[in-house]
């Protein structure tokens, strides 16, 4: 079953249990998927891969806006939005930890032979090539400047 297939569904299971905040959230990631799908140049049905880039930017978009809420001291702004993150993040696949980050960066780092910061971008270029969408680019990046310093 395609993503898209499982919000419609989930949409109807949301709306029957009136919950409003999940059918907000679900409504969100639906339009987004539908104005993908009507891109030029796309035809069919979205990728998964396409599908998860939907995802981990509706994550992202929400992450930042809490961020600004909460700084801004609009902390019932922000509940919304961590509530919004949650449901979205139920659709995502699980997120490898900082030690599995670290310890597959160890691996790319023994194999193509990198050891200072002047190797960082080919280093991030070959991370984020084999752990897109397992692990969170800002926490690749940090840890790569970790291991290369």
């Amino acid at each position: 079953m395609s993503l898209k297939d499982t919000i419609n569904t989930d949409i109807k299971t949301a709306m029957l249990a009136k919950e409003k905040d999940k059918l907000k959230a679900l409504r969100a990631i639906k339009a987004m998927i539908l104005l993908a799908e009507s891109e030029k140049g796309q035809e069919g049905e979205l990728s998964p891969e396409k599908e998860f880039a939907i995802l981990s930017r509706a994550s992202k978009q929400r992450k930042e806006s809490a961020t600004i809420f909460a700084e801004q001291g609009r902390q019932d702004l922000a509940d919304v939005e961590h509530q919004e993150l949650e449901i979205i993040q139920q659709y995502l696949p699980s997120m490898m930890n900082d030690e599995e980050v670290e310890r597959r960066l160890k691996g790319i780092i023994a194999t193509s032979g990198f050891s200072s910061m002047a190797d960082m971008g080919k280093l991030m270029g070959l991370a984020m090539k084999e752990m897109q969408g397992k692990a969170d680019g800002k926490l690749i990046s940090d840890t790569v400047k970790k291991l290369l310093s």
